[in-house]
């Protein structure tokens, strides 16, 4: 699965947000193919990554798509939630060029499980806080736990969408501005901003 340049180019069109690019699937070339075409869309980044059949990240074929493809920001997708060792797959995700994201739940089951651990590793490493993408299954009870380890990347998902749905309904303006307010109001209490 990988988005279609008709997708990007829409998406593109019809916000001034960054669009990342997934590329998903078995074909390097192929892969690398649609996120130049993305890119020259106007695409500001990519979702990628493998884990190998040793279920480690697989920093080759990763690295083999990163160097066909235009230099732009990337983050490691939810698939590292699935690796076997979790403090070799930080360190491995984390040697790759130009990573700026690792989207995790901490538990190949969400936040809901893997929350906790994912608190406590970026409370004690900087380097994953600055890197982590806290997504699968968010949560307005764990952000200001997240927030206050020095996470500052969210995945809200279908919690954007009326009946958190990714199927059954739009983003939902209201929905994206309460989370907006939830985690501007959790890294002001976090900075010890004072609150009105």
């Amino acid at each position: 699965m990988a988005t279609t340049p008709a997708e990007v180019s829409a998406a593109v069109r019809e916000t001034d947000l960054p669009v990342r690019v997934l590329l998903r699937g078995e074909d390097v070339t192929t892969l690398a193919r649609l996120g130049t075409t993305a890119a020259t869309l106007g695409a500001a980044g990519y979702s990628l990554g493998w884990l190998d059949r040793d279920l480690e990240i697989d920093v080759h074929r990763t690295g083999s798509l990163l160097a066909l493809l235009p230099h732009l920001p990337w983050a490691f997708d939810r698939c590292f939630d699935d690796a076997l060792r979790t403090d070799h797959a930080w360190h491995a995700a984390a040697s790759l060029p130009r990573l700026d994201g690792v989207a995790s739940g901490g538990s190949p089951q969400g936040l809901g499980v893997g929350g906790d651990d994912l608190v406590a590793r970026a409370g004690v490493d900087p380097g994953v806080a600055r890197l982590l993408l806290a997504c699968g299954g968010l949560e307005p009870a764990l952000v200001p736990w997240l927030v206050r380890a020095g996470v500052r990347q969210f995945g809200v998902g279908s919690r954007a969408r009326a009946g958190d749905s990714w199927t059954r309904g739009y983003v939902d303006v209201d929905r994206v501005r309460s989370w907006r307010l939830l985690l501007d109001d959790a890294l002001d209490r976090a900075l010890g901003v004072p609150v009105e």
